[in-house]
């Protein structure tokens, strides 16, 4: 890999690392990443090394979340005991992920720009009207604990949604918490927790499907890009949660679709 791939694929790492995790629809930039960044590879390579370094985002969730989402305590004198509250969580993950897999076995969307314009602005006003909807409102849950069953599968039809390209799985998730009365906080951490088994599953899924013949640079680098991004974007998301709420990305998405948009066409 000479310098200017790996240019290439740092900067495709970076975009990854910051877009997966703010509800900004990393397929709208990527979209526009692939306009001015032309990696010398296959089509299905390509392809797949963008589902692939996925993995190393999801790192970074697991690393940060481990005390969170590990369903075993150490103790030092009666060894390892269950802690039971992160095994129902992860259940309810299961039940909210159902919705997604059925979408993603039924539905084919194809990436087309305006598409992914239509949906970072529709969404975008969504989370302004929603965040003005809820000025005021004590959330009805405020830690993971406190989501029901019912909450998890209501959180998973919306993110069902993002195999529409250009929604975000994250954005979706986390309007889909805020509708039903999660807290901006508790919504974000949810939303991590759908994002390993899924993430982790597509990726596994465009590897057998290129197939398992590849030894790449590219990957690794890639992958350790978007885990060290990862690690700073999920940070700073958590913390800006706590004192704002989320229509600076609403803004954002509005404006960027209609950057989208207005490029296509004087393309």
């Amino acid at each position: 890999m000479d310098i200017i791939e790996l240019i290439k694929v740092i900067i495709i790492g970076i975009v990854e690392g910051i877009t997966e995790w703010l509800p900004i629809s990393s397929t709208g930039h990527m979209l526009l990443v692939d306009e001015f960044i032309h990696m010398n590879v296959t089509p299905e390579f390509r392809e797949m090394f963008l589902y692939v370094i996925q993995l190393g985002a999801i790192l970074a969730v697991i690393i940060l979340f481990w005390n969170k989402m590990w369903p075993f305590q150490s103790r030092k004198k009666n060894g390892s005991v269950i802690k039971k509250e992160t095994f129902v969580l992860w259940f309810k993950v299961v039940i909210a992920c159902i919705p997604g897999f059925v979408a993603y076995l039924l539905l084919d969307f194809v990436d087309n720009c305006y598409v992914v314009a239509a949906a970072l602005i529709v969404y975008g006003v969504l989370f302004i009207v929603i965040e003005n909807w809820n000025r005021g409102r004590e959330p009805r849950v405020k830690t993971l604990e406190e989501i029901s069953y019912k909450d998890a599968f209501i959180i998973g039809l919306f993110q069902a949604l993002s195999i529409i390209p250009g929604t975000s799985r994250s954005g979706s998730t986390i309007i889909g918490g805020l509708v039903i009365g999660v807290s901006r906080v508790t919504a974000a951490e949810f939303t991590f927790f759908l994002a390993v088994p899924v993430m982790v599953g597509v990726s596994l899924l465009k590897i057998i499907a290129f197939g398992f013949s590849f030894t790449s640079a590219e990957l690794i680098v890639g992958c350790f890009v978007a885990f060290l991004v990862s690690v700073v974007v999920i940070k700073f998301l958590m913390s800006y949660i706590k004192r704002k709420d989320f229509k600076v990305f609403g803004w954002y998405r509005i404006i960027l679709g209609v950057v989208v948009i207005a490029y296509f066409l004087l393309k």
